[in-house]
């Protein structure tokens, strides 16, 4: 696929959305059959899901801080291919007669496929055959980016259920590759039913991550006038951001050269780089995504183990 980013400009990309404040996308009630809030309250009486899902979450990125990228690149590969079923998350098995999705090439590098073990675990002794492996990767991906600001950064609309299928072949068709044109680019996100507000925010770091850094290399290097950082960043998350924003006051990564060769694609990274309209546009097109061809209802299963069908 187009790479979302690499580890480290989804890190910058997505600090700097965090930067702004949280933000609440989900206005409605439903949203292709997902519900906005409070799915699991009456199915699962003695456990706060979402409150498993993060605190477990948490304490994994806490002792790997990479796994913020790791698991949102896994939500994504996983969404693109049959929607957001959990389909990327089954194993290989002895008598298959085809490779699963994790085998693709495009697959091969993705990890973090143990923090959900974990989180299905626990949620499978709290509330057994209720939690569908599709939602925790969901929350699971928000709530590794928002581990460092202790705090949710978008809502996540819940009610997905798990495939039972996995094709290695479906995932080399449908997720975008790091050389693809912008033409195929936006074919494949128009497929899903995004645009290309969410082609361009989505996409992320390659083309944003450097404006990103921009927009608060001020904060990061020259607060008051005076060369310092703004105190209100933690310290040490301060460091961190200015060894990934180093260089003309930030932008160390290279711009997805797809995005620039359209017209609209290219207005839309300059108004990213001129105002905040990124934060919030990320934060929805999250949501849009997640909610990418669902099953819902009595379509497909909730799976006892994440890597198998029952």
């Amino acid at each position: 696929m187009m790479r979302l980013a690499s580890n480290s400009a989804l890190f910058v990309t997505l600090t700097l959305f965090v930067l702004i404040g949280t933000l609440n996308v989900c206005d409605g009630q439903r949203l292709n059959g997902l519900k906005m809030r409070n799915f699991y309250r009456k199915s699962c009486r003695k456990v706060n899901v979402e409150k498993t899902v993060q605190d477990i979450t948490w304490k994994n990125v806490a002792a790997n801080p990479s796994l913020g990228a790791k698991l949102l690149r896994v939500h994504y590969h996983d969404c693109f291919v049959r929607g957001c079923d959990a389909s990327l998350l089954l194993d290989p098995t002895p008598n298959q007669a085809t490779q699963v999705e994790k085998e693709a090439r495009p697959n091969l590098s993705l990890s973090g496929y143990e923090v959900i073990d974990e989180i299905k675990t626990q949620l499978e002794k709290d509330c057994p055959g209720k939690v569908s492996c599709a939602d925790i990767l969901a929350l699971a991906a928000r709530d590794a980016v928002s581990f460092q600001f202790q705090k949710q950064m978008w809502d996540v609309p819940l009610g997905r259920r798990d495939g039972r299928v996995s094709v290695a072949s479906e995932a080399v068709l449908d997720l975008p590759s790091a050389s693809s044109n912008f033409t195929t680019l936006l074919q494949l996100f128009s497929r899903k039913n995004l645009d290309i507000v969410d082609l361009v925010a989505l996409s992320g770091a390659h083309t944003i991550g450097i404006t990103r850094c921009g927009v608060i290399s001020r904060r990061l290097f020259n607060f008051t006038g005076q060369g310092d950082t703004d105190p209100s960043i933690n310290p040490t998350f301060a460091t961190i951001l200015k060894a990934k924003c180093t260089g003309a006051n930030g932008g160390v990564f290279q711009s997805d050269a797809a995005l620039l060769t359209n017209r609209f694609a290219k207005s839309l990274v300059t108004r990213f780089e001129r105002n905040n309209r990124f934060f919030k546009s990320f934060a929805t097109s999250m949501v849009n995504m997640g909610a990418m061809e669902v099953l819902t209802g009595n379509q497909g299963e909730i799976r006892k183990q994440c890597r198998f069908v029952n």
